[in-house]
């Protein structure tokens, strides 16, 4: 588990596609000597597993199709930044929202207004997924919590502040690019367990069809 809170960037070394998936390896950044084989670390949003290697070379994890289809991962290359973030360990706190690492789509960033050393940046609000977003909730992109700052037809903000434009791909982002999305993963729940108490009264007919559109 995740909490959306990015400690490093780090840039692709290495980018290969093999057998239907990739094996995509990164320079580690300051502090991460100690990354072991089967840890489980959120790349750009994507709960990827290290692979054996040796301190100091490249930090090196295996792709799956499902990997590449789902997330922005697949259009990576050498040189390219991606935010980084270890699973949360017993006693870590918790500075940001449940993020399980499980990118649900990919969403196109609309625009980027600067106002002083603030930015606010929009995005395109998927169909399949809009209503698990409210304003002021939490949502992931590409790995980063994020606070929903104003909701519309087809479209969200989020406001951004210097040091998570500095520390976070954010900063490196344009109008058109795409970025990995995972919404707030409780919302999911309330949602299927509400459809596993609905009866069969009238009422309870709508409230099914508004949470299933």
């Amino acid at each position: 588990m995740f909490t959306g809170i990015v400690s490093a960037k780090a840039p692709v070394a290495a980018f290969t596609r093999r057998a239907g998936g990739a094996r995509l390896s990164l320079r580690p950044p300051a502090g991460w000597e100690d990354v072991k084989a089967g840890e489980s670390v959120a790349v750009s949003g994507v709960c990827l597993t290290v692979l054996p290697g040796r301190t100091g070379e490249p930090i090196r994890f295996d792709l799956s199709p499902e990997t590449l289809s789902r997330s922005t991962l697949g259009s990576l290359a050498k040189g390219k930044n991606v935010n980084l973030e270890r699973a949360l360990s017993a006693g870590d706190r918790f500075g940001g929202h449940v993020v399980a690492g499980h990118v649900d789509a990919t969403t196109p960033v609309t625009r980027i207004v600067r106002e002083a050393d603030f930015w606010t940046v929009s995005f395109a609000l998927g169909p399949a997924w809009a209503r698990y977003v409210v304003e002021k909730g939490s949502i992931s992109l590409d790995g980063i919590s994020l606070t929903i700052a104003s909701l519309r037809d087809g479209e969200f903000d989020v406001a951004v502040i210097p040091h998570t434009w500095e520390v976070t791909t954010l900063g490196e982002r344009a109008a058109g690019d795409l970025v990995n999305v995972e919404v707030d993963v409780l919302a999911k729940y309330v949602e299927r367990m509400l459809e596993g108490r609905l009866g069969s009264s009238s009422k309870d007919a709508r409230l099914r069809e508004l949470l299933s559109s």
